[in-house]
């Protein structure tokens, strides 16, 4: 046994088998158990994480809230317009936004995104909105309630005067569709009611009458009807409009685009059956060309992954089609970090070094390129996270998340197993770690 390199797990067998009282050197026995134990803390390591992954991945990315160009949905852009006596500033822009998102938590969709487009313009994106026309139908009317007077010309109380309870009735006995509203100060019902008691007062909708009922009785509670709506579903509608509030400003269409849920869904699995190939590819190519690196590389891909859906549904962050197109970019710029590495690793076993020094110094020289590429990439996010609107900065999230994912899996946690793994000594020969025939023999 003269010049062989035995493996550890050979060293601690060979010192179980000699006598009590044959001299044992501790240091040789403490040297074994300390590289053993760098193999367990690996193995414990994937295994939490397999336990982890495979217990959790589908809630939290079931959990994902979706982009409407993945579920259906549409997005339209509203031009803010000037009334006859005021013109649009910033501040009622900005009003006017707060308004739209009202009628749209009224709506009950889930992750809206409103945003203001210039000077003068809104974009609406509803992502899983099943009725479109009808979404933008209450998103874009005044909804300018007024109650006047028998000349129909003063205005005694308004939209602005009730609580956002509004909700729809029917009358017991006649069947009658009512909405049933409270007013925020029943004082001032009541003196409106008193003062114009057994006489008409209009009830008017941007404009148009909609009943004209006779003041019967004093009203001093603050709740009253209204009547003239011609089946539920518009009762249903005027409450959500009430309840979400005028518009300050009225608002144009100026463009609109429609994803339906079918197109949606489609275009989801195309891409996810894409990103399925990629992985597939890309381990077989790690596993190929760097053989236990790679291995490694390919485990730590997995934990990118991971993170990042885990971070998404955290942040409930909307997925969609360009973010998820980052994110399966984003996976290239993952293994692309470890192929510096290890190429570094590789030009260290051809200056000679041995397998221990090798990975060292490799992923030492590695590093900077490593920073300096990913800086400039997270630069590149936050420029179009800045400046961009709509499908960009959902490409930019998703393009910084997986950029920091990347440090934290590619770069940290890569290393870390794959130092384990060397300090475990399990493997010895160079081959297994990239290194050619060349720089095997040196």
């Amino acid at each position: 046994m003269t010049g062989r390199v035995l493996p550890d797990f050979a060293k601690l067998t060979l010192l179980a088998d000699k006598p009590y009282t044959e001299s044992v050197d501790c240091g040789v026995v403490k040297e074994a158990l300390m590289k053993w134990s760098k193999l367990i803390t690996l193995l414990v390591v994937l295994a939490v994480f397999a336990g982890l992954a495979g217990t959790t991945t589908k809630k939290l990315w079931d959990g994902i809230p979706l982009g409407l160009d993945l579920q259906g949905g549409f997005d339209v852009l509203y031009e803010v317009q000037p009334t006859e006596t005021e013109q649009v500033t910033r501040d009622g822009v900005l009003a006017t936004q707060r308004a739209l998102e009202n009628r749209v938590n009224a709506l009950g969709v889930r992750e809206p995104n409103i945003q203001i487009e210039g000077t003068n313009r809104i974009r609406v994106q509803l992502a899983g909105v099943e009725n479109q026309e009808e979404a933008k139908r209450i998103l874009g009317e005044p909804a300018k309630l007024e109650f006047r007077a028998p000349d129909d010309k003063e205005v005694l109380l308004t939209g602005a005067d009730l609580k956002p309870n509004a909700r729809f009735q029917q009358d017991q006995q006649t069947g009658q569709i009512l909405v049933a509203v409270e007013f925020k100060d029943p004082k001032k019902l009541q003196d409106v009611t008193t003062k114009y008691l057994g006489q008409p007062m209009g009830i008017y909708l941007n404009g148009e009458q909609l009943s004209k009922p006779v003041i019967q009785s004093i009203i001093s509670n603050g709740q009253a009807t209204i009547s003239g709506m011609a089946n539920p579903k518009e009762a249903t509608r005027l409450a959500t409009l009430l309840n979400a509030g005028a518009l300050p400003f009225p608002i144009k269409e100026l463009s609109s685009m429609s994803v339906g849920a079918t197109l949606g869904q489609a275009a989801l699995q195309k891409t996810l059956y894409a990103a399925g190939i990629a992985f597939i590819l890309i381990f077989v190519f790690m596993i190929v060309f760097y053989r236990l690196p790679g291995l490694i590389a390919n485990i730590a891909l997995l934990m990118y992954m991971y993170l990042l859906i885990a971070v998404f549904r955290g942040m409930d962050v909307v997925l969609t089609l360009p973010g998820l197109a980052a994110l399966v970019l984003g996976v290239g710029m993952a293994v692309d970090v470890n192929i510096i590495a290890y190429e570094r690793m590789k030009d260290e076993f051809r200056a000679g070094k041995t397998l221990l020094s090798a990975v060292i110094m490799g992923q030492k020289r590695s590093l900077p390129t490593i920073i300096d590429a990913n800086t400039t990439s997270l630069i590149a996010g936050a420029i179009m996270l800045w400046f961009g609107s709509g499908q960009v900065r959902g490409f930019a999230i998703a393009h910084i998340i997986s950029v920091l994912a990347t440090f934290l899996t590619a770069v940290l946690l890569s290393r870390w197993m794959l130092m384990l793994l060397v300090r475990s000594n399990l493997v010895q020969n160079p081959w297994w770690f990239g290194a050619s025939k060349e720089g095997e023999s040196k």
